[in-house]
């Protein structure tokens, strides 16, 4: 998707998680240098992350999570324990009576 159409939600959201891996890379006093050789990314991608860019891989976002020690929470992204829309649309769904199956 071009940048120039990317929904306002979305672009805010990238741009905050932008900000909080360079807040986090910084708290932990790591160089934009060396967290792009051990994300095997240059330091003008890892920029671009820092900045939110929606151009990157979500790949390069992950090795940089990576990097940072946050990667549970990536993996958590859509897990249905934080996905109560998802919960309530099952939940309609549910069937009202439970029933086995007659043997022949």
């Amino acid at each position: 998707m071009d940048n120039k159409i990317m929904p306002i939600p979305v672009s805010r959201a990238l741009k905050k998680l932008g900000e909080d891996l360079k807040n986090a890379r910084k708290r932990r006093r790591i160089t934009t240098k060396l967290i792009a050789e051990r994300a095997s990314i240059s330091r003008t991608t890892l920029i671009k992350i820092e900045k939110g860019d929606a151009g990157v891989s979500i790949g390069a976002y992950a090795k940089v999570v990576f990097i940072l020690g946050l990667i549970s929470h990536l993996a958590d992204i859509a897990d249905i324990t934080f996905d109560k829309l998802g919960q309530t649309l099952e939940t309609e769904h549910l069937p009202k009576r439970v029933r086995h199956k007659k043997r022949s």
